[in-house]
């Protein structure tokens, strides 16, 4: 049953309805009793989009209803007690909501559905929570003029790493600061599969069980090719160091080419192969490259494994800012998401 919300309704709509989006419900069928109570906030989802089409619903949907629906193997347009529609655009471009929130597959082509779904809300003057990498790399600096023209905002702190605050300590946090050097692990899924791999694991069965998790990309070759990560490190050139960045700027390697034979060698020296994203100050540009690297074991980065994901902020002023996450499904990833709600609705 739906509870009755309070004076402060935040309606929202989900485009894309897979492992974080599924995730961002559970929680919210967990925690409305502390969000009501301790943010005045009653988060009523009015519509759900998904690749079979979409659903709207003026009083709001039963989470726990759409959760096994769409579990049993159905699209969430054929939910029933709602409007279906024929696709998350038409829901973008025509439901009454306050918050669009984006977390369809990542599509670096063109961006859709997602790209025209956040422009749709945008210009609506409805505001966008993105865990969809895409439309921020492909039209960034657009994206946040469209906002501004309708007074509306966007927030992704959940594009990069998931849980972990990057976008939001690098933004609010390091004010005044000149970041000389920004060097991170941003994808749980290949630095889970490196690690495996180095412990004899074959690649296969860890790709298979990142992907079991839900954290692999619904196209894995973006993680191991190395286009998650670089797509982070896009995002955060553009959010953090106000740099106008795009792919092409970004050096990239994947880690098709790291097998047992180097995983050995560097653990026999005491050192350990990492996907690594580097963003660093040369006069008054940046350089950014995405790449296998050998760090030492008892370092910081080498102590990121398994499921972990960690960046290092070499500063002036707050010297060096170190912090990882381990997220091991998509929670963390569906709670950033909240957070960013929680955020922009303050």
């Amino acid at each position: 049953m739906l509870q009755s919300p309070t004076k402060n309704v935040v309606r929202l709509i989900l485009i894309g309805f897979g492992s974080v989006h599924q995730h961002f419900a559970r929680i919210l069928l967990d925690k409305a009793p502390l969000l009501r109570r301790r943010y005045a906030r009653d988060l009523l989802v009015v519509g759900v989009g998904d690749s079979g089409g979409a659903v709207y619903q003026t009083e709001g949907l039963d989470l726990a209803t759409l959760l096994a629906h769409k579990q049993a193997g159905n699209s969430v347009c054929t939910l029933p007690h709602g409007v279906a529609m024929a696709d998350a655009l038409s829901l973008a471009r025509s439901g009454d909501y306050d918050l669009l929130l984006e977390a369809s597959p990542v599509n670096l082509n063109d961006g859709e559905p997602a790209l025209g779904c956040v422009r749709s809300a945008l210009a609506r003057g409805r505001s966008a929570v993105l865990a969809n990498k895409a439309p921020l790399v492909l039209d960034y600096e657009a994206l946040h003029d469209l906002a501004q023209r309708n007074q509306a905002k966007l927030a992704f702190s959940a594009t990069v790493c998931g849980g972990l605050p990057v976008v939001n300590v690098g933004e609010r946090d390091l004010v005044g600061a000149t970041i000389h050097k920004i060097e991170g692990i941003f994808n749980s899924t290949t630095n889970y599969i490196l690690s495996r791999m180095a412990t004899g694991e074959d690649y296969e069965s860890a790709l298979a069980e990142a992907q079991r998790r839900g954290l692999a990309e619904t196209d894995p070759s973006l993680d191991v090719d190395g286009w998650d990560t670089a797509n982070k490190l896009v995002i955060i050139a553009n959010a953090v160091l106000g740099a106008s960045t795009t792919l092409a700027d970004v050096t990239v390697e994947g880690i098709s080419g790291v097998g047992s034979k180097q995983l050995a060698g560097a653990k026999a020296n005491g050192r350990r192969i990492k996907l690594v994203a580097t963003a660093e100050q040369q006069g008054e540009r940046y350089r950014f490259a995405v790449r296998p690297r050998q760090v030492p074991a008892d370092s910081f980065l080498g102590g990121v494994v398994d499921w972990q994901m960690g960046i290092v902020f070499h500063t002036d002023i707050y010297e060096e800012i170190s912090m990882k996450v381990d997220e091991r499904d998509p929670t963390a990833t569906a709670a950033a998401m909240l957070r960013d709600v929680i955020t922009l609705t303050r």
